[in-house]
Order: structure tokens, then C-alpha cells, then sequence
């Protein structure tokens, strides 16, 4: 006898695969956006005339509004429904993005990213919530396969797309491409995605304040260290933050009403350790693009477009492995998957920094790189997956902005470690060009007599993400047993227990 399926809230002719199909859409088009930005960065600063920390903040003030709401916005839809809340945003970033590209000054253009970024807050916890909520736990590993794939293809999208619009018709397209995108993202999810049962929440108001406060402290000092070096301001900005959200724990813990973020959600170990691991996988493929970028263009010469096509072989193999995990996500333990996941994709990056060099040919980079596709395959659909399948249908949107949020936040300290890495290595090798992420994309070269040592920077950079990616393998570790294999294990022994005789 099969285990008996568990329940989603979803109407009964819901199609959820189609449904599934229109948010990855919209999910791909803002994740793509985290990372266009960086190839048009020299194209800005011609073209508004902005200084270079100016344009930086075109793609900081976006990560911030992404980032710091998303808890928020996750409650937003257990709330008002997923639904009616990703069309909300969907339609905010769609409209901010025809903004963008119609800016003149670089300040009207940090504004416009502003809202777009809010825009893309309000979409990503439901798209995760929604998928929990009409796919039942059992075949939940499927769905959060394309959803992995999603997010970890659209990180290796956005510089190639970028490049090849900035090159063709000019970095305002890297913006005015959304707005064809948003509309039939929009058409296909108002007639696509459900609409699903709401719950009548209290709203945590205090919650909001502090975990708002907290998160933007938090992350404006991270994303910012780098820039002001270091200064006294950043860490009174990390600690301040550190400290609002111990608060916005500590209230959490206190309200006997309705919280923000359930602190139960944590009592599912699978939940806590997903969320730990995500910090470090997001973390890992936001550093490693930016000395390997750097160094294809100031080293051998590249475009950005010519660099952004490095990532084409891990791009491939990991769309090609996306349904093939799907399948064993959904079978095999969690720890089995996500452990070969993280040691592969260690491994990888390890590989690819030990062949980085003034010399170095094309397939040399491309074999490691398609085998980190390999390894991001198994960590992405099955993190996601393992995450929810335990939480109550009622709390999946809490739970998708916690997960979210600890998504976003390894991001962030993820360009700010590898700025920092980068800027120690050059100056072991007594460097002090080139080291910050916003040169990326200038496409400007260097004197030959750098060249072997700005490599030997670059390569020495990327170990800072396998170290993380080694904490990502020991937090896997920790996995128990989901229940849907659970039940799998208990039921046919009861049934052959029932089935002997008198």
C-alpha cells in the first residue's frame, strides 16, 4: 500500500505544473537582475557620467530592497494570498524597470532600482510558498527542481544577457527587456496560479520595525565594508544591527499573539539546516564570479560578454541535471544528495582555481566549471525541497521569507568577503589594481609584468568560497529523515503486519 499522500490547500482543478511554469518566469527575470548590472557598469559611468561608487549603488540599492522586506513580504501572502501578492510585485518591478531604463541621472536610476527591488521582495517568497502549497510533500521534490534551477541559471544569465545587450543596443536594455518579459509573466500568472486560502493573520507590527531596522543595518553595513574600508561607522552599523535583530528574536519568542517569524519553524531540523546551507550556497556562487571576471578580462583579454560565456558549460549541465535531481530528490535521503552536492561543487571551485593563469586555454576553465554544474544541481532543488516539506501549509509563506532571507544574506556577505579577499591577495602580491568588484566588466587590461601575479591573487580569492561551501557539507550533515520517506519505510511493514495470519 502507497503512503497516503499529504495534503496541499490547492483547488482540486488546479494544474500545478503550468501554475509552476508562470512564477519560475517571473522568478528568473528579478533574480537575473542581481547580476546584469555588473557588465554595464562602465557604460553607465560614460554614459550618465557618474563616478564609479555611484554606480555601485545601482546594484546595492536593489540587493537592499530586496533583501531587507523579504521576511515581511513572505507574511504578506500566508496573509492576503500568494497570489494577489506576486502580481503586486510582479507589476511594481515590471513598471520600475521601464523606469530604470528611462533615467537620464544616476540618482533617478538608484531610486528606480529602489522600487524594483521592492518589487522583486514582494515575488519570491511566494513563488517557494506557492509551490509548497499545490504540490504535496511527496512530489514536492520535482517542482523545487525546476525552482533550484531556476535561481542557480538565472545567477549565471545575467552576466552573458548583459553583456550581449550592453555590447548591441546599450545598458539601457539590460532594464527595458523586463517589460515585454513582466507582461506575459503577468498574463500567464493571472490566468495560470491559483488562488489560495488565506489565513487571518494577526499583523506583528513591532515584528516589522525590528526585523526591518535589523536587516537593513545588518545588510547596508555588510554590503558597504568594503567601499568605506572598514571604518568604525560599518561595525557600529553591523553590531546596531546584530543587536536589533537579537531583539526581534527576543520579541519573537515573547509574543504570545501572532510573530512575524514563528520561531517553531526552527523546531523542523531539515528547515534550520536548509537555511544554514543556502546562506553558504548563495553565498559561494555570488563570490567566485567576481575574481574569475576580473580576471578573464584584465588577464586574457576578454570582453564581458567573451568572460560572461565561461559560465555557459556550468549554466548547461545544470539546466540538463535539473529534472534528473528532481526525480532522486524526492527518493533519496537529503543528506546523500546535498553531501555530494557541496563536495562536488568544493571540489569544483578548488579545480578552477588551481588552473588560473596567464596562459591558461579555454577548456581548462570549461571542464571544472561544468562539473560545479553538476554540483549545484545537487544543492539548489533539494535545499529548497527539504526546507518545506515538513512546515504547516499555513506558515509557508513565513517560511519561504526566512529561507529567502538567508538566501539574500549570504549573497551579501558573499561580495563583501571576496572584496575583501581580493584586496588582501593584491596586496600580498603588491598589487593595488583591479581588486574591487565594481572593475568588473571594464574590459581595461594590464601590464604584462602583473599579469602572473594578479592570476595568482585571483586564484588564491577563490578559496575563501570552498571554505564556505566545506561549512555548507558539515551543516548537510545534520539532515534527518523527511517524513515522506518516512511514511515509505513504515507503511508496507504494517501492511505486511496486517496481511499474516491469525
Amino acid at each position: 500500500m502507497a503512503a497516503t499522500p499529504s495534503p496541499t490547500d490547492a483547488p482540486a482543478d488546479v494544474r500545478a505544473w503550468p501554475a509552476l511554469w508562470a512564477l519560475c518566469l517571473g522568478f528568473f527575470m528579478i533574480l537575473v537582475d542581481t547580476t546584469i548590472v555588473t557588465v554595464a557598469t562602465p557604460a553607465i559611468i560614460e554614459d550618465l557620467g557618474a563616478d564609479v561608487n555611484a554606480v555601485v549603488w545601482v546594484t546595492s540599492a536593489y540587493l537592499l530592497a530586496y533583501a531587507v522586506p523579504v521576511l515581511i513580504t513572505g507574511r504578506l501572502g500566508d496573509r492576503f494570498g500568494p497570489r494577489r501578492v506576486y502580481l503586486i510585485g510582479l507589476s511594481v518591478f515590471t513598471l520600475a524597470s521601464l523606469w530604470c531604463g528611462l533615467t537620464s541621472t544616476v540618482e533617478m536610476l538608484i531610486i528606480a532600482r529602489v522600487v524594483q527591488g521592492l518589487g522583486a521582495s514582494m515575488m519570491t517568497p511566494q513563488t517557494m510558498a506557492v509551490i509548497t502549497r499545490i504540490f504535496p510533500a511527496e512530489r514536492r521534490g520535482r517542482a523545487m527542481a525546476l525552482w533550484g534551477a531556476t535561481a542557480g541559471v538565472a545567477t549565471l544569465v545575467g552576466p552573458i544577457l548583459g553583456g550581449i545587450l550592453v555590447d548591441s543596443l546599450g545598458w539601457e536594455w539590460i532594464f527595458f527587456i523586463n517589460v515585454p518579459v513582466g507582461v506575459v509573466g503577468l498574463v500567464l500568472a493571472w490566468r495560470l496560479v491559483p488562488v489560495l486560502e488565506t489565513h487571518a493573520h494577526r499583523f506583528d507590527w513591532l515584528g516589522v520595525l525590528l526585523s526591518g531596522v535589523g536587516m537593513f543595518l545588518l545588510v547596508f553595513g555588510i554590503q558597504e565594508g568594503h567601499q568605506l574600508g572598514w571604518d568604525a561607522v560599518v561595525w557600529a552599523l553591523i553590531g546596531g544591527g546584530l543587536v536589533v535583530i537579537g531583539l526581534f528574536v527576543a520579541w519573537q519568542a515573547v509574543n504570545t499573539k501572532e510573530p512575524l517569524m514563528p520561531l517553531g519553524l526552527f523546531g523542523d531540523r531539515n528547515f534550520s539546516v536548509s537555511s544554514v546551507a543556502i546562506s553558504t550556497m548563495s553565498f559561494a556562487a555570488t563570490a567566485m564570479g567576481f575574481p574569475l571576471m576580473l580576471w578573464a578580462q584584465l588577464v586574457l583579454g576578454y570582453s564581458p560578454t567573451g568572460a560572461a560565456l565561461l559560465m555557459v558549460p556550468m549554466a548547461v549541465v545544470s539546466i540538463v541535471m535539473a529534472p534528473i535531481v528532481g526525480r532522486f530528490t524526492d527518493e533519496v535521503h537529503p543528506r546523500i544528495l546535498t553531501g555530494f552536492g557541496f563536495a562536488i561543487t568544493a571540489g569544483a571551485l578548488f579545480w578552477l582555481s588551481r588552473v588560473i593563469g596567464v596562459d591558461t586555454p579555454v577548456w581548462e576553465i570549461s571542464v571544472p566549471m561544468a562539473v560545479l554544474g553538476f554540483g549545484m544541481a545537487g544543492i539548489w532543488a533539494p535545499l529548497a525541497a527539504t526546507a518545506t516539506r515538513n512546515l504547516p501549509l499555513a506558515l509557508a509563506g513565513a517560511g519561504s521569507g526566512v529561507y529567502n532571507a538567508t538566501r539574500q544574506v549570504g549573497a551579501v556577505l558573499g561580495s563583501a568577503a571576496i572584496a575583501v579577499a581580493m584586496d588582501s591577495e593584491l596586496a600580498a602580491q603588491g598589487l593595488t589594481v583591479g581588486g574591487s568588484p565594481e572593475a568588473a566588466g571594464s574590459g581595461a587590461g594590464l601590464p604584462s609584468v602583473v599579469l602572473e601575479p594578479f592570476s595568482e591573487a585571483m586564484a588564491q580569492s577563490m578559496l575563501v568560497p570552498v571554505v564556505v561551501l566545506l561549512l555548507g557539507l558539515v551543516a548537510v550533515m545534520f539532515f534527518v529523515t523527511p517524513r515522506h520517506l518516512e511514511a515509505r519505510v513504515v507503511t508496507p511493514v504494517a501492511d505486511d503486519a496486517a496481511a499474516a495470519p491469525a
